[in-house]
């Protein structure tokens, strides 16, 4: 595959403004039941690198958060991972950044539809936030906006995003800040990644056929108001819907999967002197037996560094790559209508399991007897071609899509897409469902947080639609390093 990726050597310049993040706290649902199961156990973990990468200590180190894409209301919410309170809603939309409607975001005490308002031609703020992921050391968390074909940086430790600016009209009506066009990359970027030297993000343009390479600190600068295009160094040629890409432990290979192709592409990844990177495909893998429909939205490295897991959402089943590999170890089918969105390791003294979040609502299924979808739960320990679902739970809402736990290794945090049914607890609210995975084969649930409201000036926006999420402890080893 050609290096379309073009040297940069400017000295690049810290950025001049950063956007303060809105807060609200939220307060809690009680937990209606368990519902776990009872499956088979696994063999303790071996000793490797520290579960999803962080320094082993216990959740509620001061800064402790839980990231929640809210493509819906174009929010991301931070939970506090203790209290399971709301602590911030960061508003990436521009509403009430002018006080004469229709730019405000409630007019008339009318609060529309959030398609209708991002419509509006004078909106500029971000449209459907989508994916998330910790730069290496935690300090940052790239976003992107896939109807806004654009990537935006927030700072961890502020909970600011980076490249905002003082509002020119802003009176007590409105906000005080106006949102930075972050940086553009192409038609509907999906998920982003750092390499794991933190120099460069790789952003999968999912309505294209290329991965767009930023230098990082440049696209610090370019969020800030430095030229547009000033943070692309170039792009790497893939297969047709780009969905996720991710590297192996020591960076030498990217593993990039498809959303419109039963493709998946192996990169081959060296360095230069400054930590920029060059790729070259060196295989081109037919995933058609696995993924006849050429749906596969996410894949993760296990803590071992051994295997890439990737969920094929439309075919129902998870499939391993090694890691080292050129061909595809093994698939595991998850039942009928499954629609696995993400995966998630769960392991700890007590076992290694894999949880998938499945996308398929059961009526009756969760607490109290709500619809709620269910988390896949497969022994990790299990022989290779001989690994299976051996338990489930219900999450306690509905649409499970992302899915992360916490450094502990004790606490797995769970994001829904859609809103919860009238007549229940959580009536017209996204909930984010906490388990308790101290035993990853048998799970417990723990409680539900609703999502809440991001407190603009002129009324409540609903956070709706959680999509990815993502634990952050600033300054932590991620899982991107």
């Amino acid at each position: 595959m050609p290096d379309r990726s073009a040297r940069v050597t400017q000295t690049p310049t810290p950025p001049t403004s950063r956007r303060d993040a809105l807060t609200l706290a939220t307060g809690l649902v009680a937990a209606l039941g368990t519902m776990a199961a009872a499956p088979a156990r696994g063999q303790p973990a071996p000793a490797a690198q520290p579960t999803h990468g962080h320094a082993s200590a216990a959740a509620g180190s001061m800064g402790d958060g839980v990231w929640i894409c809210c493509e819906d209301s174009n929010t991301l919410v931070v939970i506090d991972p203790v209290r399971l309170v709301v602590q911030t809603s960061v508003n990436l939309t521009s509403f009430d950044e002018d006080r004469r409607p229709p730019f405000r975001f409630v007019t008339g005490g009318f609060m529309p539809t959030h398609g209708a308002m991002v419509q509006k031609p004078l909106y500029h703020g971000a449209i459907s936030i989508h994916g998330a992921v910790p730069n290496p050391d935690s300090t940052l968390v790239a976003t992107t906006g896939r109807g806004t074909s654009n990537l935006y940086l927030i700072d961890t430790a502020t909970r600011r995003i980076i490249g905002n600016r003082p509002n020119p009209q802003a009176s007590a009506q409105t906000n005080p800040d106006r949102l930075t066009s972050g940086v553009f990359v192409g038609r509907e970027p999906h998920e982003p990644t750092f390499t794991r030297n933190g120099r460069e993000l790789w952003v999968t343009v999912r309505g294209e056929d290329r991965i767009a390479v930023l230098d990082v600190q440049k696209a610090r600068e370019e969020s800030a108001g430095g030229p547009p295009g000033h943070a692309i160094r170039g792009f790497v040629d893939t297969m047709p819907g780009p969905a996720h890409a991710w590297f192996s432990a020591d960076g030498s290979r990217a593993v990039v999967i498809s959303q419109k192709a039963s493709l998946i592409d192996l990169l081959d990844v060296t360095y230069d002197a400054s930590g920029f990177s060059t790729a070259r495909r060196s295989a081109r893998l037919d995933v058609n037996a696995q993924d006849r429909f050429g749906f596969s939205p996410f894949l993760k490295l296990s803590p071992d560094g051994r295997e890439f897991w990737i969920s094929h959402k439309l075919a129902d089943s998870l499939s391993v790559l090694p890691a080292d590999g050129r061909a595809i170890a093994e698939t595991i089918p998850l039942g009928a209508l499954a629609r696995p969105n993400h995966v998630e390791f769960v392991e700890n003294a007590q076992g290694r399991a894999v949880y998938a979040s499945l996308g398929r609502i059961d009526d009756g299924a969760g607490p109290g007897g709500g619809a709620s979808s269910k988390l896949a739960i497969i022994d990790r320990s299990a022989p290779l071609g001989q690994r299976r679902v051996v338990g489930e739970i219900a999450t306690g809402g509905r649409e499970a899509h992302g899915l992360w736990l916490d450094p502990a290794g004790t606490r797995l945090f769970v994001v829904h897409e859609q809103d919860e049914l009238p007549g229940t607890p959580g009536a017209g609210q996204t909930l984010c469902t906490v388990l308790d995975v101290t035993d990853p084969f048998r799970p417990r649930f723990v409680d539900r947080v609703m999502l809440g409201d991001l407190a603009l000036p002129s009324g409540g926006l609903r956070n709706k639609k959680g999509i990815n999420l993502v634990f952050i402890r600033p300054g932590a080893r991620s899982v991107t390093a």
